[in-house]
């Protein structure tokens, strides 16, 4: 094992977002490439918003990702006790003070200090207050006096420094004793022995704070690495408004994680001009060097794109596994019938989804075929019921619905008919597919097998003579 320790640290207010599966991402590869430890941190903190729902959502999304962890959950609900006495610490040291404001009164210091063209930051009222009054009370940490700036090399970014001018006293701790997230975050990554962060850009701003706390508390300082944002196509930052960002709302779509995964990698990292990458790839090329320092911007195009392609190079089985949650949700029995492998083979090709390869597959399920009026008008005409008659005596006397004997009775069909081959094969489509979209006709004879096939010719000749 290598010594470096990252983290993923979601808060459990809702789904895992595409942008936290980026950060999830990026750390397990830089762990799992470098024989490092990748830790899972529960930031639970948040009492009145978190909920397990949202913990169960994040796990399982993190499980179909493939991003499993060599430590946690760990939850930070269960170190309450440490950070009250790492708030005790503070206040002993004369690193962090008891403030009385209350919300009314910091609000107008607030509207005093735009008023005044200051930037509206605490002014420090009871930075030096003795007394201890029975009233509520914040805890904020005391920045430290005589130091103008906090500097720190990002590993993506470069030399970032902050001018303390720009800061106040941070809150610790709520009123309700309750601790706040740039305090409990530094505890637990010291804690844990994290030694590179590695997270969203929109966290930069509270790197200089928590350096602050890590140096007030004893702790050594992690690296940082600071990831850029993924934005929507508008250049603003992904939202609901820009199409789905649920991780787990694209598994729902028919998405594989492979594609997934792979997506994300290069929403703010490359490897030259490759665009196709497994994860045996990435553990051997990812590394925070081909991190850009630009936003990476959310293109659903090409995330469609990568899927189709690890469906037409996917595993036939796994995919016939994979699909049958969408057969089942629109009620098609794929327990008789054609071989499902067999017909998730004959889709792969044609298929951009799992929804969209549920659609395809649904014809080959069904006990009577349902015409789509376009192609029935066009291609289940009276006149053409002398072609399925002869269709069905010439394919049931065919030896094996293989291709050679297939194409072997397509030629004695054109010969006797005087018709081309898409005369032949469109009509028959229709009489055995309905009229869906499908793959090469021998192939959906193979895989209705004879039996069916004939059924449904027989069918259409039915439908002919009503």
């Amino acid at each position: 094992m290598s010594e470096l320790r990252v983290r993923f640290a979601p808060s459990p207010t809702g789904y895992l977002h595409i942008g936290g599966a980026r950060t999830a991402l990026f750390n397990y590869l830089l762990a799992k490439s470098q024989n490092g430890t990748y830790v899972l941190r529960i930031e639970d903190t948040d009492v009145a918003r978190s909920t397990q729902e949202s913990v169960d959502a994040i796990l399982d999304a993190m499980e179909w990702l493939g991003l499993s962890c060599d430590e946690g959950p760990l939850y930070q609900s269960d170190r309450f006790d440490l950070y009250k006495q790492k708030v005790q610490q503070l206040l002993d040291e004369g690193k962090a003070y008891r403030c009385y404001c209350t919300a009314d009164e910091l609000d107008a210091k607030r509207e005093r200090a735009k008023e005044e063209g200051r930037k509206p930051k605490y002014d420090g009222t009871c930075r030096n207050r003795m007394d201890h009054p029975d009233a509520p009370y914040v805890v904020r940490f005391k920045l430290p006096d005589g130091r103008e700036e906090t500097t720190f090399v990002d590993r993506i970014k470069g030399a970032i420094s902050f001018r303390h001018e720009e800061l106040d006293d941070l809150i610790i701790q709520r009123t309700d004793g309750t601790p706040t997230y740039n305090f409990v975050v530094v505890i637990d990554d010291a804690e844990m022995g994290i030694n590179l962060v590695i997270r969203g850009d929109d966290h930069i701003n509270n790197t200089p704070r928590q350096i602050l706390l890590y140096e007030a508390l004893g702790y050594s300082i992690p690296e940082f690495a600071h990831v850029p944002m993924i934005l929507g196509a508008d250049k603003k930052r992904l939202s609901k408004r820009h199409g789905a960002t649920s991780v787990m709302v694209y598994k729902d779509m028919g998405y594989l994680p492979e594609a997934l995964v792979n997506y994300l990698v290069r929403l703010g990292w490359s490897f030259g001009d490759e665009e196709i990458f497994s994860m045996a790839d990435l553990l051997k090329k990812f590394s925070l060097d081909n991190v850009g320092r630009s936003a990476g911007v959310f293109n659903p195009e090409k995330l469609l794109w990568l899927n189709s392609h690890y469906i037409k190079s996917g595993d036939s089985q796994r995919l016939a596994e994979l699909l049958k949650p969408f057969l089942v949700e629109k009620g098609i029995n794929f327990t008789s019938g054609p071989d499902l492998i067999d017909v998730v083979k004959g889709l792969q090709e044609r298929s951009a989804t799992l929804v969209e390869m549920a659609a395809g597959a649904e014809f080959y399920f069904v006990d009577q075929v349902s015409y789509d009026e376009k192609a029935k008008k066009k291609f289940l005409q009276p006149e053409q019921k002398e072609l399925f008659t002869l269709l069905l005596k010439k394919l049931g006397a065919c030896t094996s619905f293989t291709e050679e004997p297939l194409e072997a009775t397509f030629a004695e069909v054109m010969e006797v008919t005087e018709l081309k081959f898409g005369k032949v094969a469109q009509p028959l489509r229709v009489a055995l597919t309905g009229g869906a979209p499908s793959p090469g006709i021998y192939d959906v004879l193979r895989v209705l097998g004879k039996e069916i096939s004939l059924q449904r010719i027989s069918q259409a000749i039915k439908a002919l003579g009503a």
